[in-house]
């Protein structure tokens, strides 16, 4: 009986590769801490973008601020009027020198367009005729508020030596007056103002205003406004 004889020989099993199975919740760990590094990626770089946006519209306002509303100006010195109060005239001795006593009172405005308060230090004004100094009133120092104007009047006490000595000696007053051929005299006048403008402590500068004025006096009235005056002003 062949058929018992033969032996049925069982299949040999192959070799197969085991992969250990990966527990879910470490995959769900893995996922989650690499959705959290790009979440927080993306933060960081959306603030580093507004922080760099936000420096540069401040740089851009204060860029603008800086030339035109903290940008400093010049200040004003406006000569609103010079009133003569009064005028005497007399010789100082038989034939000798005619003598003038004369006292000018000047009005003077100080316009400080600036957002910033403007100092200035005691500052004089000059009277001039015929090229030298008849007269000089000093007026104290003070501050102009922010886009305010400070009035400012000066009196002045002409020195009657120096006018007599440029009128002719030997003369009476009205004698001199005829030969002089007219009733007016020409002057001139000298202000000279110093100061700063000082913004935060961060926009600076120091400004001194000149002003420069002529003018016609009449001698034959005892109290007048000065006529045909005119001004100009230099800033630096």
């Amino acid at each position: 009986m062949a058929e018992e004889k033969e032996q049925v020989m069982p299949l040999a099993n192959s070799a197969a590769t085991v992969y250990p199975a990966v527990p879910l919740d470490e995959e769900g760990a893995d996922r989650w801490r690499s959705g959290e590094y790009l979440r927080k990626r993306r933060c960081f770089l959306f603030c580093c973008g507004c922080c760099s946006a936000l420096v540069v519209v401040l740089g851009l306002v204060l860029l603008v601020l800086a030339l035109t509303v903290f940008r400093v100006k010049d200040p004003q010195l406006i000569m609103n009027s010079i009133h003569v109060d009064g005028i005497s005239h007399g010789e100082r001795a038989p034939g000798g020198s005619v003598s003038v006593n004369m006292t000018l009172t000047a009005d003077v405005d100080v316009k400080n367009p600036n957002v910033a308060s403007y100092k200035f230090q005691d500052s004089t004004t000059e009277f001039y005729y015929r090229g030298e100094t008849v007269g000089v009133a000093y007026v104290p120092g003070g501050e102009v508020k922010a886009g305010r104007t400070a009035r400012m009047n000066a009196t002045v006490h002409v020195m009657t030596d120096r006018v007599a000595a440029r009128l002719s000696d030997n003369m009476t007053w009205d004698s001199w007056l005829r030969a002089a051929g007219r009733e007016t005299v020409n002057l001139t006048s000298h202000t000279e103002i110093s100061g700063r403008v000082n913004l935060f402590g961060v926009f600076r500068r120091d400004l001194d205003v000149f002003l420069n004025c002529s003018m016609t006096l009449d001698l034959s009235l005892d109290s007048q406004d000065v006529k045909n005056k005119t001004c100009w002003v230099k800033a630096q």
